[in-house]
This record gives C-alpha cells, sequence and structure tokens, in this order.
C-alpha cells in the first residue's frame, strides 16, 4: 500500500524506535504527529524530544508536529487523536510504541506495575478507541502494535513488562477479528532481535551493544508491516521471522571486518526488554 499523503500518530517518537519511525513515514510521504513527554522546552533524562523528531522528518523535506503526551494520563491520549484529526482531518495510521518499565518482578511496587500497564497498554487501547471512529468513516486504517521478546520470555525484573507486551498481542488478536469488516488492520510488531535503542543504551551503560541493530532496522519492519494490503491483518509478528522470511532488514549491525560479511545478529538466547 502507498503511504504517501497518509496521516500518522508514532507514540514515544522522542527517541529510539519510536524517532526512527516517524522519520521514516515523514520520508514516505506521511504527515506525521510525534507523540512523546520529552520536548524541547520539558525534556528527560533519556536523549531525545519530539521537537527534535520533527525537525529531522522536516529538514528531510517531511511533514510532521509534536504532539507532547504524557500516555499515563487518559485526557492527554484522547487529546493526542484529537489534536491529530484537528490539524490534518484524519489519522490513517497509529504506531502504539511507546513503552515503560520499571526493575521488579513479585516485588514491584504495585503503583509501578499499574503504571507500566497505564503506559504499556491503556494508552495503546485509548488510542485505538479514539482514532477508530475515523478509520471506519473512511473504511480503512492501519494500527501496529510494537511489542517485545518479553511478551513470550521471562526476563528476571521485568515481569510487568513482559506481561504488559503479552496482554498487547492479545489486544491485537481480539481486534483484529473485530475490525477487519471495517477494513482497518491491527498488527504486532515484535522486536526479538537486539536493537540499541537510546532508553536501553542510557539505562544499561554497562551493556555492549556495539553489534546490536540500529533502530532504523526495526522501523523498516514497522513499515513493511504498514504497507501490507488490509487483509494483512491479526498478525503477531517477530523481527526475526519476518527477515528470514520476507528478505527484508538486512542487517547494518557490527560487521566481520576479516571477511566483511555481517554477522548473524538474530541471538537465540533471551534478550533485554527494547
Amino acid at each position: 500500500m502507498d503511504l504517501d499523503g497518509r496521516v500518522a500518530i508514532v507514540t514515544g517518537a522522542s527517541r529510539g524506535v519510536g524517532a526512527a519511525t516517524a522519520i521514516a513515514l515523514g520520508a514516505a510521504g506521511v504527515r506525521v504527529a510525534c507523540a512523546a513527554r520529552a520536548t524541547d522546552a520539558a525534556p528527560l533524562p533519556v536523549p531525545g524530544t519530539v521537537d527534535a523528531t520533527v525537525r529531522a522528518v522536516t529538514d528531510a523535506g517531511g511533514t510532521a508536529i509534536a504532539v507532547p503526551t504524557n500516555l499515563a494520563d487518559d485526557a492527554e491520549v484522547v487529546a493526542m487523536v484529537a489534536r491529530t484529526e484537528a490539524e490534518w482531518g484524519r489519522v490513517d495510521i497509529l504506531v502504539n510504541n511507546a513503552a515503560i518499565t520499571f526493575p521488579g518482578d513479585l516485588d514491584l511496587p504495585m503503583k509501578r506495575h499499574d503504571l507500566v500497564f497505564a503506559v504499556n497498554l491503556r494508552a495503546p487501547l485509548l488510542a485505538i478507541q479514539a482514532a477508530v471512529p475515523g478509520m471506519r468513516a473512511r473504511g480503512s486504517g492501519t494500527i501496529c502494535n510494537v511489542s517485545s521478546l518479553a511478551a513470550l520470555n521471562y526476563f528476571p525484573t521485568q515481569m510487568a513488562y513482559g506481561m504488559s507486551k503479552i496482554a498487547l498481542e492479545h489486544m491485537t488478536v481480539s481486534l483484529a477479528a473485530q475490525l477487519r469488516d471495517d477494513g482497518i488492520a491491527v498488527n504486532t510488531f515484535r522486536i526479538d532481535v537486539p536493537v540499541a535503542s537510546e532508553g536501553f543504551v542510557h539505562n544499561s551503560p554497562g551493556a555492549d551493544t556495539a553489534d546490536w541493530e540500529p533502530c532504523e532496522v526495526a522501523a523498516e519492519g514497522i513499515l513493511w508491516m504498514l504497507r501490507r494490503p488490509p487483509e494483512y491483518t491479526g498478525r503477531n509478528e517477530g523481527m526475526a521471522a519476518l527477515r528470514a522470511e520476507h528478505g527484508i532488514m538486512a542487517s547494518r549491525a557490527a560487521r566481520d571486518h576479516t571477511s566483511g560479511v555481517a554477522v548473524n545478529r538474530v541471538n537465540p538466547m533471551p534478550l533485554p526488554p527494547r
């Protein structure tokens, strides 16, 4: 499907896979609403702001707006969709990429557990509820939920994060069945190949991520998924399988400088969450 001229919201667009996806969408001719908390006026300790992402899109000739949004606030999530529709009259694409996590399993305070679910699961559902009426009226729309290998595997201290992600994947399948007849596709893009997002690098200063994929590789896969016809729906697809089956997302990770051949980075061992 041609993405040119469409309107997209990308959450978590201040950095990492979200920013890379927003920039790639802008290059494809999509008008992009970049949503996240961090702005130039109110930055967070982790590098990146929605304003910086907007500049990256517009400097490359694309069209984007910053929509500062606290995804833990229901009203702000709804307002995010309303602002985009007010600016451009529609929302054709919704990429629910934003996610947070805190270290802790059974001992994780419930306040933090609830915040993980508010951002990782409740916010995507609220955004979908707000965007679907317009999509339904036009008879088309595409929703991509970004998940993690943590949905399938247990990682120490990441129980709540993994629980939120497997619930997100169930939501994908459930909503795809409900919205299929409306021409609205709902899919999950699961990051199960090591990707060096700014957030992970910032929070794990001792981790060796030199041979991990840059965020642009994941963004390439997300755009591939967004370009599928509406019949492509209800899929919970991992990066590794998509790469193997469709020949997309060629590795841009560190190369073996002796042979010049890209090193295989599909790690069979458990990966930390993105």
